[in-house]
């Protein structure tokens, strides 16, 4: 007796530790696999001044990734619960790891990135041909050579980096389906949502560390150790400025493949939570499921997966539930990969700024919603429906408190012959072109170059040339320039390098903006786990991994891979002014039209989302008078378990039992 007793207590310390060990493994997975998308996010706006390319092709970049989880999603969904899903999950790792080095070729295999710019390094020139010379010629009309332009881009470079992502998001592809339908497979139904919630806290440290080592790199050029930086001319907060975007890829590279190792460690099967500690049953559970097994053999892997797809294509709560997602997802997607570039131009931080209080302000809240919906459900056994309930209405209260962001403004900055006149008076942006005044007519200066002062009147220049600057002192981003004949207004007449400050009060709308995107965050959060359990719950557990493998697919196809390109491209159509490469052809977009950019940055989201909500009370209708398959595996659980202190022989019967009710459905599903 003493012997089964200590048989018993080794099994379950052994069953325990494996299942603890996956759940660790699989966060740590969820850490790398978020830690390498959130730093790629947050790298777009380095990557499209970089390869000097539109901000609607740095999206299809971004869109590869779910064209490269495209290529498997469904098909590792379905088959990779017949096969060892951990070691495919290991396997996963690893390619993500190839792809997030691929990423960082481009850097290695490309020259030093020169930015345009009108001022020489030095300042020091016996000729200041960068200043405004009375009758003089244009020093810096573009080559009409279109071999330089194919030079200037390094020869399609940015190809490493899609071709990278498409690797990524291959390798990511086993990890969520597998790893969730392991976990919903071989845990508790009531902890399940706690331990998806630990997993998607896992989701939330990646992308925090990932924007972290982001803002670190945005902050250093992308040079650094091959280059004086003491000689640049532009600074972090500058449109022209790149950071070491390639040092990140290959951080993220190997994290990818340390994370793998252990999944190469774990059993394809464990013994359900909560029936481990029973020999008899353990000893049943084995042969039935070799029984099973031996009969997948003889009947083939793909069946039952017509059947499978028939009965998810035929469950409304699944289907609506999909649409939502995919509502929802075009509106996250477009307010994730670009708010960076909004931070940047709207409130005029630097980057390396923007990525940082991304990290700071939205994160945490969402892990810590995270956590405290998953502790909820647990605590409370929430039912199906009312995790549905509690997900539209929280979602709703964070949609109603989103409108506003749109209060949280800052106008546009104010640049002479752009945004404003000469005289600083506001004009409108679309009413051809007053780059030119009659203080600056006669300086012969490049009208394309983008190369700002601000002076100190308050007003920012294209140029020190078209601010009629004639002389200058000093070197570097130091530079100061004197005699600024369009500076009529000033004392001194003088201008610094860069953009003017947008101002105390734009700086306090961003506060208010961050506020309000820490609320949204927590409170959107907090409804994430009960709205994820009706998705995992309105199916058999059969079709779980099928299911959420096709969920995916549908969110990537719809909204993972159109809406960075859609989006970019109405973003590129507010941009004031685009750089210019050496053969005259536009670069990436220097300065934006704030105003319009915010109408879409805000706008476009509140719109998709509005209309997602037509399908969620839709389900709330539906569910009054439906049951659920996962509500019967719920209640089924709980009572088998609430009699588990019970007679081994109960136990027996009853186990025995919950497998007749799952052949009964097998064979109500065939």
């Amino acid at each position: 007796m003493g012997e089964t007793e200590k048989r018993i207590e080794t099994h379950r310390i052994r069953c325990l530790s494996k299942m603890k060990m996956f759940l660790l493994a699989i966060t740590c997975a969820y850490v790398s696999k978020t830690l390498s998308g959130s730093y790629m996010n947050s790298m777009l706006t380095q990557i499209e001044r970089q390869f000097n390319i539109p901000t609607s092709l740095v999206g299809f970049i971004n869109g590869s990734f779910e064209i490269g989880n495209l290529v498997l999603i469904i098909f590792v969904s379905y088959f990779g619960t017949k096969l060892h899903r951990p070691i495919m999950i290991g396997v996963g790792c690893l390619i993500m790891g190839l792809g997030c080095f691929l990423q960082s070729l481009p850097h290695f295999l490309m020259g030093r990135y020169e930015y345009e710019s009108t001022v020489s390094a030095s300042g020091n020139l016996s000729s200041n041909s960068f200043l405004c010379v009375d009758n003089g010629t244009q020093n810096f009309r573009p080559t009409e050579d279109p071999s330089a332009c194919v030079k200037e881009v390094k020869s399609l470079m940015w190809v490493y980096v899609l071709v990278g992502n498409i690797i990524r998001g291959i390798g990511e592809t086993p990890i969520m389906p597998l790893g969730i339908s392991y976990i919903e497979d071989f845990a508790k139904s009531e902890n399940s949502p706690l331990y998806i919630g630990f997993i998607e806290t896992g989701a939330i440290i990646g992308p925090l560390i990932g924007l972290l080592l982001a803002s670190f790199c945005a902050n250093v050029y992308v040079d650094t150790g091959s280059v004086n930086t003491d000689d640049l001319t532009i600074a972090p907060t500058d449109t022209r400025w790149v950071g070491a975007w390639w040092f990140g890829f290959l951080i993220c590279a190997g994290v990818n493949v340390l994370t793998a190792i252990p999944f190469f460690f774990l059993p394809k099967t464990l013994p359900k939570e909560g029936l481990e500690d029973n020999v008899d049953v353990i000893k049943v559970d084995k042969e039935e499921k070799r029984k099973e097994e031996v009969q997948k053999e003889k009947e083939g892997l793909t069946k039952d997966f017509l059947p499978f797809m028939k009965s998810l294509l035929l469950n409304p709560i699944y289907m609506l539930f999909i649409l939502i997602s995919i509502l929802q997802f075009n509106a996250f997607v477009n307010m994730i990969s670009f708010m960076p570039k909004y931070l940047e131009q709207q409130y005029g931080k630097s980057s390396s700024d923007a990525i940082f209080l991304i990290g700071i302000y939205n994160l945490p809240p969402i892990c810590i919603g995270y956590i405290v919906g998953g502790l909820i459900m647990k605590k409370f056994k929430i039912t199906v429906k009312q995790a549905a309930h509690i997900g539209c209405w929280l979602s709703l209260l964070e949609y109603l408190l989103y409108y506003l962001c749109f209060l949280t403004t800052c106008d546009n900055a104010s640049v002479a012959g752009l945004t404003t006149s000469y005289e600083g008076m506001q004009h409108d942006l679309y009413v051809g072109s007053t780059i030119f005044a009659d203080c600056n007519v006669n300086c012969s200066c490049p009208s394309k170059i983008w190369d700002p002062v601000c002076g100190d009147n308050g007003l920012s220049y294209m140029s020190a040339c078209l601010a009629g600057c004639k002389e200058s002192v000093g070197s570097g981003i130091n530079m100061v320039f004197q005699n600024c004949s369009c500076l009529q207004s000033s004392a001194n007449s003088s201008a610094v390098l860069g953009l003017c400050d947008k101002g105390d009060t734009c700086a306090l709308m961003l506060q208010y903006f961050l506020i309000l995107s820490t609320l949204s965050s927590f409170i959107y959060s907090l409804a994430a786990i009960p709205g994820y359990m009706v998705l995992l719950r309105c199916i058999k557990s059969e079709e779980k991994s099928l299911g959420v493998g096709i969920h995916t697919f549908c969110t990537r196809v719809f909204a993972g891979i159109p809406a960075p390109i859609y989006f970019g491209a109405l973003v590129d159509s507010t941009c004031l002014h685009w750089g210019t490469l050496k053969c005259g052809e536009p670069g990436a977009c220097r300065i934006y039209d704030s105003t319009n950019f915010r109408y879409i940055y805000l706008g476009l989201p509140a719109a998709l989302r509005g209309a997602s909500y037509v399908p969620a009370l839709t389900i709330l209708f539906i569910l009054r008078n439906r049951q659920l398959p996962g509500e019967n595996i719920s209640s089924g659980m709980t009572h088998t378990e609430s009699k588990g202190t019970g007679k081994q022989s109960e136990l027996k019967d009853m186990h025995q039992d919950s497998k007749v009710v799952n052949a009964v459905d097998m064979k109500t599903k065939l």
